[in-house]
């Protein structure tokens, strides 16, 4: 099915407004004592912020989109009686333990995708970086700071790998053993990189290889919610990108079982082969 730009356009507006609320929430810290929890491991948390930017995100899109379907990091998915055919996939808070130690690397991640698991909309702000990014299907990226005018995205700049000097950002699991294998893999991932980063928020690393920051960005199991905005950005500003499908798009991304077995990938064309795509 093909949408109409004002379509698109109304659920873009939706998605930066969500997103804002969002990460308005985010910006309401003031160097306090967090109340905080773990997750999945020691170092996998979860703040009063996580929930509170999530409810935020939720109060919009239940406003403006109240017969779509949202999935969210923190709550999970909510079903809605006579569905639209679109559902949200929201990460209120990427970056958490970023976001707990004061490094600014942190952000709301706010998506759409259709019944035919096409993503159409996506928004990535971090309010620390005082930066939004956003995309929609067919209709370019952008970033814009502080508020100020929007630039459209390009990607990484052509023929940096040759210079030796391309770089490669990544990610790291949570699980001790996924995580190890990871380690062993790292040499081979690396190859014709001049260095890596790993700085702690799957969404804004994508952002990162649309605004040419990044070269590329490849990481193993990510969550629906860490790729959704960030990867259609990367995709819209020119990358080539990997990422898992929708293999139910109503209720929301693969098993954990199939998103640990594939890998999220953005990059320049040059890069294609490097990574492990399935």
């Amino acid at each position: 099915m093909d949408y109409t730009e004002d379509f698109l356009a109304d659920l873009l507006t939706t998605a930066r407004r969500a997103a804002a609320a969002g990460a308005a929430v985010l910006a309401g810290r003031d160097g306090a004592q967090l109340s905080q929890e773990t997750k999945s491991s020691g170092s996998d948390w979860v703040t009063e912020f996580d929930l509170a930017a999530e409810r935020a995100v939720r109060a919009v899109l239940a406003d403006e989109r109240p017969r779509d379907i949202v999935t969210g990091e923190e709550q999970g998915t909510t079903i809605v009686d006579s569905p639209s055919g679109f559902r949200w996939s929201i990460d209120p808070l990427d970056g958490t333990t970023n976001f707990i130690r004061d490094i600014v690397y942190y952000a709301t991640s706010v998506a759409v995708a259709d019944e035919h698991g096409r993503w159409l909309a996506g928004v990535v702000r971090a309010p620390a970086l005082r930066r939004e990014y956003w995309a929609v299907h067919g209709g370019g990226a952008f970033r814009a700071d502080d508020g100020g005018e929007p630039r459209a995205l390009d990607g990484p700049l052509p023929g940096r790998d040759t210079a030796g000097s391309a770089l490669l950002a990544t990610g790291f699991s949570y699980d001790p053993a996924i995580r190890a294998e990871q380690a062993r893999a790292l040499p081979g991932l690396m190859d014709g990189f001049g260095d890596m980063r790993r700085l702690g928020s799957a969404a804004l690393d994508l952002c990162l290889v649309a605004d040419g920051t990044h070269d590329a960005y490849g990481e193993r199991g990510l969550n629906e919610h860490d790729f959704a905005a960030g990867a259609l950005i990367a995709e819209e500003a020119g990358c080539w990108v990997r990422r898992p499908q929708l293999t139910s798009p109503l209720e929301g991304g693969p098993s954990a079982e199939e998103r640990l077995a594939l890998w999220t990938c953005a990059g320049g064309i040059e890069f294609s082969g490097r990574f492990p795509v399935e």
